[in-house]
This record gives structure tokens, sequence and C-alpha cells, in this order.
């Protein structure tokens, strides 16, 4: 009688912590989705923080931080919609992607003053060397 006590107790313990790691996953995977989304994946960053980034790194002025904002915004929705458009070769999507990227930087660098496109630049040759992750990546996302 003991040990079918015993046994109908650990067959109990065993059932709730099987469950609970179940739970647990299942809610762990939405949260990882919605950071996909949003752009934060590996080497994306969302315009937000890019911004964020951009302005620490080059001391963006509040007018200059008003024009970039909008370019890095509509970076973000045309790379999005090349990546999203599945009936584009991937070596036309690459290079769409970097049409956009270059026409994006030309633009940002044409706000910016002397110094802080020496360093823009700095800041996009360490991104296509493979910076630190959580810094902003300039190149066509990885994910095609």
């Amino acid at each position: 009688m003991r040990n079918r006590l015993f046994t109908l107790a650990l067959c109990g313990l065993l059932t709730l912590s099987v469950s609970g790691a179940a739970t647990a996953q299942d809610n762990a995977a939405p949260a990882a989705a919605t950071g996909q989304e949003q752009g934060r994946g590996p080497g994306r960053m969302n315009p937000d923080r890019q911004l964020e980034h951009m302005t620490r790194e080059l001391g963006l002025s509040a007018d200059q931080q008003t024009q970039i904002k909008p370019l890095l915004v509509d970076r973000q929705q045309k790379m999005e919609a090349i990546f999203q458009d599945q009936s584009i070769a991937q070596a036309d999507r690459r290079a769409r992607m970097l049409s956009i990227r270059q026409e994006s930087q030309s633009k940002i660098e044409a706000v910016l003053n002397d110094q802080q496109k020496q360093k823009f630049a700095a800041m996009q040759e360490h991104n296509r060397r493979g910076g630190p992750e959580g810094a902003p990546q300039e190149s066509a996302p990885q994910q095609q």
C-alpha cells in the first residue's frame, strides 16, 4: 500500500513537471517571433533603435534625427517588401537590397556634417566586417 502511494505521488509530480515545461516552451515561442517581426533579429534593428544608435555614436542633433528617421523607416519598409516577395530570384533580391542600402546611406550622409560622415563611414565598415551583436547591420539580412 505504501509503495502504491509513493508511485502515484511520483507519477503526479512527473506529470506536473512535464506539463509545466511544455507550457513554458509554448509561452517562449511567441516572444521570439515578435522580436523577429519588429526587426530585432540577429543583425537587424528597427528604425528607432538604429536612430538611437546613430544619435549616440554620431551625436545627431534633434533636427538631424527628424530628417534621418523617415529614411530609416523607408529603408526598412523597402527591404521587408523585397524579403517578403518570394518571386524575386536570390541574386536579384541581394542586388535590390544593396541598392536600397546604398541609396539610404547616401541620403543619410547628406544630412551629416563632415566629422559625422567620417564616423558614419567607419560604422559602415565595421558593420561590413561583422560588428558585435546588437550593432546595426547595414548589410542585407542574411535570412533570405
